[in-house]
């Protein structure tokens, strides 16, 4: 397992200290799970642009023209 320095201000470590002690747990594992599930959202939107990109590449519909902020707002 590689280590990270982090810096960051002497407020928001404080905070971190005392959000790990009233959660029975680390710092590092705030951080680690923090990072997990930023890593794993990002990548779940990733997957679903993929997935939209896809499905638009395979339609066959296609408008006329380019649609503009106040016709969206039309409907």
């Amino acid at each position: 397992m590689a280590n990270l320095t982090l810096s960051i201000d002497d407020d928001l470590l404080q905070r971190a200290r005392e959000a790990a002690l009233r959660e029975r747990t680390s710092v590092n594992a705030l951080v680690h799970e923090y990072l997990m599930r930023c890593v794993d959202a990002r990548q779940r939107r990733h997957e679903a642009l993929d997935t939209l990109d896809a499905l638009a590449a395979r339609t066959a519909s296609r408008s006329a023209s380019a649609w503009t902020c106040d016709d969206a707002n039309q409907r």
